[in-house]
Order: C-alpha cells, then structure tokens, then sequence
C-alpha cells in the first residue's frame, strides 16, 4: 500500500508579514495512521524539500500526542526535510493521496498545476483522495472527466467561514474554503467549529479541521 502525502511550500501570510505552512497536526496524525497500518508513505511538496511548518502549530498549546511522537521520530523529521519535487511525482504509482492543511495551500497548491494533474488523475482512476482543513481548497480548479468541477455535486467539507473568522484571517486568505466549494457545486457540509468532522463521497475525503485529521486519514485507509 502506497500512499502518497502534498504538502505545501508556501510560507507567506498574504502580505501580514507572518509565517504560514502546512499545519504539524494535520500532517502528523495522518502520517503515523498511515504507517501504523504498514503504508509506504511519500512526501511531495511543489519545492521539493523542506515544507515550511506553521509556527503556530508548533507551538507548546497546539502540541498533540502525534506532533509529540513526531518530534521525537527523527526518520520522519528526515522524511519531511527531504520531500520530492511534486512535479516528478507519477501519480500511477500510488494507491491514495493525502493533502494536509494549513493555510499555506490556499497559495500555492490550490492553483499549482502539477497539483491539479494529480488530483485529476487520481479521480479519473478512481483512487481514494483525501485533504483535511484548508487543503480542501486544492479542488478549486480541478475538473472531472465531464468538465464540470471535480467537486460538483459531492458531499465535501472543509475549514469553515466560522472557523476562518475565529482565527481572525477571513481579510487575509485568498479564498475562502467553505465559500469555494460551495461556488464550485459541491454539497458542502459542516459539524460544530473545531469539532472533528468528516465527510466521504465515493473516494473523495474530506475533513473540517486540525481535530478531523486522524478520522480522515482513516477513513482514507478504508478505501484503499
């Protein structure tokens, strides 16, 4: 079982002057659902190498018992440091893909094209796609084999306009997730803010936020 995992290289916060990335919950918990249950995981990113991490998920408050494990895991740490260049990835050679969120992927992943291909690709074959939290935000442009947006018509979720106001960047992000998805067709569905909450249509996996990022992974696995 090969699953593969894309993570963002973006590192700016819109023109606040602050770090963003990927989120360390949001790629941790589901890295070590995936290797517990014996997947071969690899990790890609637009830049190659070392995605940038959110400070503020790698802060003391946001520490979780895989954010834990991973800082104390130093061939996972070498596995992140050393991600492959996204556009020398062949998608037919895995079984899954795994988007993790933060808000880095709203800048470069939503409107990377390697990314889109992928996405595309992997629906087209039929193979299970998951993204938690803002990664959702990668099927803004992908399309389905009729045209229409990859979303359109899907019951997906995503991190939520609430959710996005409460950590006071609704002015800052590009887009919004939750307004996207519902711009692109899809039948958007949400739980309690920062409540886990995930949503499986066919083999399209989405989760909400940092909470939901174990329950997506898993049920990710369940498809493969």
């Amino acid at each position: 079982m090969k699953i593969l995992m894309v993570l963002t290289s973006h590192d700016r916060l819109g023109e606040t002057g602050n770090k963003t990335g990927f989120w360390l919950e949001e790629f941790a918990a589901p890295y070590y659902v995936f290797k517990d249950a014996g997947a071969e995981v690899t990790l890609a990113s637009p830049k190659g190498g070392q995605p940038p991490i959110d400070p503020a998920s790698d802060a003391e408050d946001a520490q979780t018992d895989a954010t834990r494990r991973f800082r104390g895991d130093a061939a996972a740490q070498e596995a992140l440091a050393s991600t492959d260049r996204l556009s020398a990835i062949e998608a037919s050679g895995f079984d899954a893909a795994f988007y993790p969120g933060g808000h880095g992927p709203l800048w470069d992943l939503a409107e990377d094209a390697d990314s889109m291909s992928l996405i595309e690709r992997f629906a087209a074959d039929d193979r299970p796609i998951g993204a938690v939290c803002h990664a959702p935000g990668v099927f803004r442009h992908p399309k389905a084999a009729d045209g229409k947006p990859l979303v359109a018509g899907k019951r997906v979720t995503g991190f939520t306009n609430g959710e996005e106001a409460g950590v006071g960047l609704t002015e800052v992000v590009p887009f919004l997730v939750e307004d996207m998805l519902i711009a692109n067709g899809a039948d958007y569905q949400k739980g309690d803010d920062w409540a886990s909450f995930v949503v499986t249509d066919g083999k399209l996996v989405t989760g909400q936020n940092p909470a939901s990022s174990a329950e997506t992974a898993r049920k990710l696995l369940a498809l493969v």
